[in-house]
């Protein structure tokens, strides 16, 4: 893994695609649904399901290592 950037309170979101894990979400974001409702996160990261398999989703819960998810090179 490369090393991670610096946040501040203010800043601009920033994605990361893990390889084979999840995109994680840091920075000022929202998520909101295809309708416009507002998804709660609770925190200034987090981690969205890429696998399509989590029981949180949006949000990664750790299935992806156990469905052996890999993501594209």
């Amino acid at each position: 893994m490369s090393a991670e950037p610096e946040q501040t309170a203010d800043a601009a979101a920033t994605i990361t695609a893990y390889p084979d894990g999840p995109l994680l979400v840091r920075g000022d974001f929202a998520l909101v649904t295809p309708d416009g409702r507002a998804i709660e996160t609770r925190r200034g990261a987090v981690a969205l399901c890429r696998c399509g398999r989590s029981g949180r989703k949006p949000f990664c819960d750790g299935t992806h290592r156990a469905v052996g998810f890999r993501s594209q090179p």
